[in-house]
């Protein structure tokens, strides 16, 4: 699979190591930094790495910052962008499955390399899941996004 992944000063060193884990396992790995220890905005980061998500459909993301949470934040900020927040495998695979979830964030404060490697599998061994009311939420997603873009609001439809 065709992965971009990146990170800011705090997810550095375990984004090394899922870089290295998935070139080994045959990806096509783009890292696009962190690519020191060295101080960085998560901000920057994330645009860089959604920016070639949506470039390509099949293509999927990996943000790694201290939490996952300011990753997950600036991602959503990104028109076609759905990234979640993965620290358990069922959120990490139903995310795909039910949401369409391009963008897999996680902290590396809070998950360790074993178990990032484990949620990093499960996330790109999903796939999203034709059901008829996935389908149509996630058509709703993607209006929200629309609509927010244009600044036009509307009630419920």
């Amino acid at each position: 699979m065709n992965i971009v992944i990146g990170s800011d000063h705090a997810g550095f060193r375990l984004k090394q190591e899922l870089a290295d884990w998935l070139r080994a396992a045959g990806h096509l790995v783009d890292d696009i930094g962190s690519h020191t220890p060295d101080q960085v905005d998560f901000p920057d980061i994330a645009l860089a790495l959604c920016g070639k998500v949506r470039e390509d459909a099949g293509r999927r993301g990996i943000l790694v910052c201290g939490t996952g949470v300011g990753a997950v934040i600036a991602a959503n900020k990104i028109n076609g962008i759905r990234a979640a927040v993965c620290h358990d495998i069922h959120s990490a695979h139903q995310g795909v499955e039910h949401d369409d979830v391009n963008v897999m964030c996680m902290g590396a404060q809070i998950v360790g390399p074993w178990l990032a490697r484990d949620l990093v599998d499960t996330f790109l061994r999903a796939r999203f899941v034709q059901d008829e009311d996935f389908v149509r939420r996630v058509d709703k997603l993607n209006r929200l996004e629309q609509q927010n873009a244009t600044g036009r609001t509307h009630g419920h439809e």
